[in-house]
C-alpha cells in the first residue's frame, strides 16, 4: 500500500497583510515568512484553480498588491 501523502504546512500568515504593498516588497516578505511559491498576477488573469499548499498568490495592479490569497 502506498504511503499517505502529507502536504507541507503553510506559514501562519494572513494574506490580507500584503494588500497595499509594493509587489516586490510583498514577494520578498512572503518568501522570508516561508511561502514556497509566490505568484504575481495581473488583474483578470486566467489561472488554474488547483490548490497548492505553500503558494501565495498576488493580484498586482500598477506595481501594488490589490488582492492576496493562498493556494
Amino acid at each position: 500500500m502506498a504511503p499517505i501523502p502529507h502536504p507541507p504546512t503553510e506559514p501562519q500568515d494572513d494574506p490580507e497583510t500584503y494588500v497595499g504593498l509594493d509587489a516586490g516588497e510583498a514577494e520578498r516578505r512572503a518568501q522570508t515568512r516561508g511561502w514556497s511559491t509566490v505568484r504575481a498576477l495581473p488583474p483578470g488573469a486566467i489561472i488554474t484553480m488547483e490548490y497548492r499548499a505553500g503558494r501565495l498568490n498576488f493580484e498586482v495592479k500598477d506595481g501594488q498588491v490589490v488582492r492576496a490569497w493562498k493556494g
